[in-house]
């Protein structure tokens, strides 16, 4: 989520330093946050405008919508839109990114399998964009847990977009702070090399400097002094990976 300004532009060049060239993802607005007490964001203008001036500096960027007025908006300073998980069945919302132009990154919800998120990639290709990715981010597993069932990511693959795999909100523990949600973020490195040896497209990590201090996503959240290693290894095992 956009913190300031100034903490995104100071993310994407610490980023950028060990992991070269990727894709900043950054919120305007958390509209599914547990509390609502909890920081959502800048809103959707002054995100926008905070994205396009990290765009302006060869930046590609994704961020997510809720709303399918939010579309064309959001897609001023993106380069993909995203439509979240508790989302991924909205088909005004599909059709609304779908119909940008946009790339579109759909997060598989906890609650749908794997061959189901077909039929939401379908809702955006109905449009004639076809340029659609489709993200892991765990199962639900009872109440406040998340698994992560490997065979989706091969079965994900078999409909033709790129997969990606959500190593952090993997790890989620959904409402397991009462407030917030929690998470286990010593686990990030274990799913994610597990994924990448499984054939995916590309890993989504939320990174933070000081997850203890983060405004959003703080206990499953990579630590960014830990990326660059983790970084390493991955590139090693997608060499590897069939």
């Amino acid at each position: 989520m956009i913190e300031s300004e100034e903490h995104v532009h100071f993310l994407a060049a610490e980023i950028r330093k060990v992991a070269g060239e990727f894709i900043f993802k950054a919120s305007f607005d958390k509209a599914n946050r547990s509390s609502l007490t909890s920081y959502r964001g800048p809103g959707l203008q002054e995100g926008v405008r905070i994205l396009a001036g990290l765009r302006r500096e060869g930046y590609p960027i994704l961020t997510d919508i809720h709303e399918p007025s939010q579309a064309e908006v959001a897609a001023e300073a993106a380069d993909i839109l995203q439509v979240p998980a508790f989302l991924c069945r909205q088909t005004d919302l599909l059709v609304a990114a779908g119909r940008t132009g946009r790339a579109v990154n759909i997060k598989k919800g906890q609650f749908v399998s794997p061959r189901d998120i077909r039929n939401a990639a379908e809702k955006v290709a109905s449009t004639g964009n076809n340029n659609v990715l489709l993200t892991e981010r765990g199962s639900s597993f009872g109440y406040n847990n998340l698994v992560v069932d490997m065979r989706g990511l091969a079965i994900m693959r078999e409909f033709g977009w790129p997969v990606i795999f959500d190593a952090t909100h993997s790890v989620q523990i959904p409402g397991g702070l009462g407030h917030a949600s929690g998470g286990e973020a010593r686990f990030i490195p274990t799913l994610a090399r597990a994924a990448v040896a499984a054939g995916v497209d590309g890993v989504f990590m939320e990174v933070h400097e000081a997850p203890d201090c983060a405004l959003s996503d703080g206990p499953n959240a990579l630590r960014l002094d830990l990326l660059g290693d983790l970084w390493k290894t991955l590139q090693a095992l997608h060499r590897l990976a069939p």
